[in-house]
């Protein structure tokens, strides 16, 4: 069976229960990094194997895997922070399981844009999650659509493009539309940032932006 397996954002005190049991049976865990993973399991004081899972290999190791699990290996796939498969590998591995009828079983847990979202204001009965932008191909076509979104919708971001991201969000949705930004979820200088676009966008471009970043924004209103 292939478990995937949430991991804390920031604070390690966000693992279930259940995830520690988890990763405490089964016989390889795969992981984006051995070393971010490992401090983790270290403070449980887990100790199972380490496999390295992230997007530069997951295509020359994805068969190995599979046979493995084939042959009656138990495996848990960990990334550095969240929820496997929510913009961090894991899709190509659930697909070929899916193809070979290898049981997966997913455990609920850390995922950093649910609490963005609720603690945004805006509403949360809809919303779109787009993840990350596209860097450059794309990128204005995708503004030029979701200018029209109704929905809220939340997207991932960098601390070094998160200005710019901002800016061009006030371009394409207008400096007025209602906004929150959320960093360092869990983690110590935690902040959660709300306003209008601009607002935003301004109050960011006067300091160094550090951490993960959430960025939920509010769908266009009906005229």
């Amino acid at each position: 069976m292939l478990y995937l397996v949430p991991t804390p954002l920031g604070n390690l005190k966000d693992i279930t229960l259940r995830s520690l049991e988890v990763l405490q049976t089964v016989d390889v865990i795969l992981c984006e990094d051995t070393r971010t993973s490992s401090k983790l399991l270290q403070h449980y004081q887990i100790e199972k194997p380490l496999t390295p899972y992230h997007q530069h290999n997951e295509h020359k190791i994805l068969q190995h895997i599979v046979t493995q699990l084939q042959a009656g290996k138990n495996m848990a796939l960990i990334t550095d922070a969240g929820t496997p498969g929510i913009s961090d590998p894991a899709f190509l591995l659930v697909r070929e399981c899916a193809k070979n009828d290898i049981r997966v079983e997913t455990l609920p847990g850390a995922t950093a844009f649910v609490p963005a979202l609720v603690n945004s204001g805006l509403p949360c009965n809809r919303f779109l999650f787009e993840g990350f932008l596209p860097l450059k191909k794309g990128r204005q076509t995708l503004f030029k659509k979701l200018a029209e979104e109704e929905r809220t919708m939340i997207f991932y971001e960098s601390p070094v493009r998160l200005v710019k991201t901002l800016q061009e969000m006030v371009s394409y949705f207008g400096a007025e539309r209602p906004c929150s930004v959320s960093r360092e979820l869990t983690k110590m200088f935690e902040e959660n940032k709300r306003g209008t676009l601009q607002e935003v966008h301004d109050y960011f471009s006067q300091k160094t932006v550090k951490g993960e970043i959430v960025i939920v924004v509010q769908g266009k209103l009906h005229e």
